[in-house]
């Protein structure tokens, strides 16, 4: 291994003496053997200890055992030392990919449990002989699992995302086959199908909160909004593939037995994905990051972490109420099951086609305040649009407002994810990124319940509905309409609007100070001591 030390014209001269006499080299690279190690090493994820008496950091300075005994100090240390960064030698991994992967296969199976019912509300309340406010409650009970288990799963995931990624497969493993059971079952008992459904809620956020720890952990700078988004927004993928093909899969047990199929075969693969890279990707991977508790604390003292919180809450909590609901928002105008299955499908689609065109350019630009504020417009004009859209009883209108949704709603997540990272800097992406998912899951429980309580009180008939289709009136009110719930949403959504407005100004206190891609600046700016190997990508 090359001797990093001697090439750095600042270094001082009883350090170059001693480089030069060969007795002491700096090795900044970890052994790949240690990434499984304990205490600091564990939190940042790269292999081996923090240096002890005469090791040398990641920053390629000595640094003594006792600075770095307790975590706090370790921590401390790291932001003593993070400027230095001329002897450390950067790299990239391949294998980053397979765990990547995995993360995405995880969020889309996890998502199509969540939304195995909701494109089939009325045949499952009828399979289950309940009403469909309680098909929605699967969709709801799915959500509030999340909140439930959140403090837990922050805990996992800053220990290792590989950690987290397997235990979501097993409760996806358990919640799956629990759930066909209840199906089959004296011809379907909805209590079972709940269990098991909660199961897979619970599932949920140990791979939908990943993503930024993930892509922190093993991407650099200019690849990691493009690998949050490829994560994040596998998720709602999964919805989309629920909402197109379950109508197609025949009845309700099949329904569950395939989801359960495909569940069980992505989740086994999970425990082969790497748990760590041997060394960091970029500078600011290298620097340690804030312990738990003082990462909270770091978070709920940042006035921009409120409005992101907020705004992300919200809109995320919408769509996964609008994705649940969209088959009764449309039923009562005449659309089909399969038309309101295929609307869904085009917001989710149309969606991710715009997030793989933007989120590269975002990697590039790291221009994530503009983008957020732009598509915060086009999500609320989209929701305030909807109040009007199924009254046409057309295919055009609900479609064109779906597709705009979608492409504003899924283009915004990996920025504003990415964004709140680099606002909350140094503390770890796992608690920031739980937190704000945990909101926009309570969100989206509550939603549904009150968009539920806004619907007409009136029985949707079925057999006329079926019969007559979208082309033979009914009025703008049928009955079992949502025209209520449509203009809630609308109204909250558009009423958030001029929070994520307001971000960057600091005569609000919105603006924040330096951040993740500073650290990655500096870095660039000082250029790399060793320079061979530096950036290069390996297996």
């Amino acid at each position: 291994m090359d001797d990093l030390t001697g090439r750095d014209s600042t270094a001082k001269d009883s350090t170059a003496s001693t480089a030069k006499d060969g007795t002491r080299t700096r090795e900044v690279i970890a052994e790949a053997g240690g990434a499984e190690g304990s205490g600091g090493a564990q939190r940042d994820g790269f292999g081996g200890r923090r240096a002890g008496d005469g090791e040398v950091a990641e920053s390629g300075e000595v640094v003594d055992s006792r600075e770095t005994a307790h975590p706090r100090r370790r921590w401390l240390a790291g932001r003593k030392h993070r400027r230095s960064y001329s002897h450390t030698h950067f790299r990239v991994y391949k294998r980053r990919w397979f765990g990547l992967a995995q993360l995405v296969l995880l969020n889309i199976v996890v998502s199509w449990d969540w939304l195995t019912f909701a494109p089939v509300s009325t045949s499952s309340a009828e399979y289950f002989g309940v009403s469909e406010t309680a098909i929605n409650w699967l969709s709801t009970a799915f959500m509030f699992a999340f909140v439930t288990i959140t403090p837990v799963t922050i805990w996992t995931l800053n220990r290792s995302p590989k950690e987290s990624i397997i235990v979501s497969s097993v409760l996806l493993l358990l919640g799956n086959w629990i759930r066909y059971a209840g199906t089959k079952a004296q011809g379907g008992v909805y209590g079972v199908v709940m269990f098991g459904q909660i199961l897979t809620g619970l599932a949920q956020p140990f791979v939908l909160a990943a993503p930024t720890r993930y892509s922190d952990l093993w991407f650099t700078e200019t690849g990691r909004v493009s690998a949050t988004a490829l994560a994040s927004l596998a998720n709602p993928f999964g919805g989309a593939l629920a909402q197109l093909i379950n109508p197609f899969l025949g009845s309700v047990p099949n329904i569950v037995l395939y989801v359960a199929i495909i569940s069980t075969v992505a989740s086994i693969p999970s425990i082969f994905i790497p748990a760590a890279p041997p060394t960091p990707p970029c500078a600011s991977a290298s620097v340690s990051k804030e312990p738990l508790l003082p990462s909270v604390r770091h978070i709920i003292r940042s006035p921009p972490f409120y409005v992101i919180a907020l705004t992300f809450a919200v809109y995320v909590g919408f769509f996964n109420a609008f994705s649940s609901l969209i088959n009764q928002i449309l039923y009562p105008y005449g659309y089909s099951e399969d038309e309101a299955g295929i609307c869904g499908a085009v917001l989710i689609i149309v969606g991710l086609v715009t997030a793989a065109i933007m989120s590269p350019i975002f990697d590039r630009t790291h221009a994530y305040l503009g983008g957020i504020k732009v598509l915060c417009v086009l999500v609320a004009v989209s929701y305030l649009g909807f109040i009007w859209a199924p009254q046409t009883r057309g295919i055009p209108a609900p479609y064109v407002l779906a597709a705009i949704l979608g492409a504003s709603s899924f283009s915004l997540l990996p920025i504003a994810l990415e964004y709140l990272v680099e606002i909350t800097f140094p503390a770890s992406p796992a608690v920031s990124s739980t937190i704000i998912w945990a909101g926009g899951q309570l969100l989206g429980g509550i939603f549904i319940v009150i968009m539920t309580a806004l619907k007409d009180g009136r029985d949707v008939d079925l057999t006329r509905v079926r019969e007559d289709g979208r082309g033979n009136g009914g009025g703008d009110r049928p009955p079992g309409n949502m025209y209520r719930a449509l203009v809630f949403e609308g109204a909250v959504a558009l009423a958030v609007l001029p929070f994520p407005l307001a971000l960057g100004v600091k005569r609000f206190g919105l603006a924040h100070g330096e951040g993740r891609l500073k650290v990655d600046e500096h870095r660039e700016g000082a250029g790399s001591g060793s320079g061979e190997g530096d950036g290069e990508e390996v297996l």
